[in-house]
């Protein structure tokens, strides 16, 4: 598992039962995805320059076990699917508590998005090697199909 943000839960990350807020689950995620983007040159900056970001379709939350109030978490983020263009992706992050209970899953499904179109895109090649060497879960399945507009 490679961890892609840690940190201890905040108070403004707890809801009224006392356990960490169901948004803040896809905040840490999001904060994960970004790490592990960047991790292989795709960070927001570089992205910026190509006028190029992440787009979100579906995001699938599995709640496992509580998170609570100064908790430390860790936070993985692996590719789980892609088309063989990169286009398209889904990528999977698993939260575990200090006590290494994985707490929960969170499944994300995107692509990228032209900024100034506001369509979708491809990466550039240059890029697009970038994004082929994101770390991949060990279900890894590539080409998945379009889905029906």
């Amino acid at each position: 598992m490679r961890v892609f943000y840690e940190g201890q839960v905040l108070w403004s990350q707890i809801d009224a039962n006392q356990h960490m807020r169901h948004s803040a689950y896809a905040d840490v995620a999001a904060q994960a995805r970004l790490n592990m983007l960047g991790d292989v040159g795709l960070n927001p900056v570089t992205l910026l320059g190509y006028k190029i970001g992440p787009v979100l379709f579906k995001e699938e939350l599995f709640y496992l076990r509580e998170i609570a109030l100064g908790d430390q978490i860790k936070v993985s983020g692996e590719v789980f699917s892609s088309r063989a263009d990169g286009s398209r992706w889904g990528i999977r992050h698993e939260i575990y508590r200090g006590d290494g209970v994985k707490a929960a899953i969170i499944n994300v499904a995107g692509a990228w998005i032209d900024m100034d179109k506001r369509k979708l895109t491809l990466l550039p090649a240059e890029l697009g090697d970038l994004f082929a060497a994101s770390p991949k879960s060990d279900d890894y399945v590539e080409d998945i199909p379009k889905p029906k507009e």
